[in-house]
């Protein structure tokens, strides 16, 4: 399946590190946040992706040209002049890197990578969030639906505690569960070619103009995923993300090194 990511935002919330990079190059674990997102998806077989480029997009396009060597041992001669690649460790994915405008809106940019997709179902997700949904049930509940389009519909994670007191006395403080938050859209979103009848140009909305439109015509689905996910705002969160990388039970992390 093929996979669309929207890459060409300008990460105003995270503008300490995306002054230089946009936000999907964000490092966790020492690689991009984009390279986790893949890697996840790829475990699944979706290895082809079509990303959405804009703002900073050539610092996207430099990752992925210079992937190869990066990535593997390298042997230079500089009397020669000549450069040996010695494979160490390849990934078996197809990357298109499609430049869809600096200023364009989400809606804009995946209309501008639909004629890509070669009239098929897709998936689309943001370069800015992991979760640990199971794909291959995402797709299948999809078809089941006869929908335009299914979200997977996510609980933030809850940031604040509550305080129960009485008679202003604090009695105590406990965790704020994750299941009392309400629903939300948390991307990894399976999609049919048809949603391109909601999308009217380059400022058009994805989530305002395509899904709302589908929700008013009963065309759009929702898969219910109440375990791991988390989206990178803030510094905070990367740290969050750092330190589940770090640790053993990292809840996207599926496949051995």
């Amino acid at each position: 399946m093929k996979v669309v990511l929207l890459a060409g935002g300008l990460g105003t919330r995270l503008a300490e590190q995306t002054e230089v990079r946009p936000k999907p190059m964000v490092e966790v674990g020492n690689r991009p946040m984009l390279w986790h997102i893949m890697k996840y998806c790829a475990q699944f077989g979706f290895n082809e992706f079509y990303v959405a480029l804009g703002y900073k997009g050539a610092v996207i396009k430099q990752y992925f040209m210079d992937y190869y060597a990066m990535n593997s041992d390298v042997t230079v001669d500089l009397g020669e002049g000549s450069v040996e690649i010695h494979q160490k460790h390849k990934e078996d994915w197809k990357v298109h890197l499609i430049d869809t405008g600096q200023l364009t809106n989400t809606g804009g940019r995946l209309q501008r990578v639909l004629p890509w997709l070669d009239d098929q179902t897709f998936m689309l997700t943001y370069g800015d969030g992991v979760c640990n949904v199971d794909l291959h049930k995402l797709r299948d509940f999809h078809k089941s639906q006869n929908a335009g389009a299914t979200i997977t519909a996510v609980r933030p994670p809850a940031r604040f505690g509550n305080v129960t007191f009485n008679d202003h006395r604090v009695q105590c403080f406990t965790e704020k569960s994750q299941t009392e938050a309400g629903w939300i859209n948390g991307g990894f979103i399976m999609m049919e070619p048809s949603v391109g009848q909601y999308l009217t140009g380059d400022d058009c909305s994805l989530e305002h103009d395509m899904l709302e439109g589908l929700a008013a015509e009963g065309k759009l689905s929702a898969y219910c995923h109440d375990d791991f996910w988390q989206c990178m705002d803030t510094k905070r969160e990367v740290d969050l993300l750092q330190r589940l990388w770090d640790s053993d039970h990292c809840p996207w992390r599926i496949w051995r090194d």
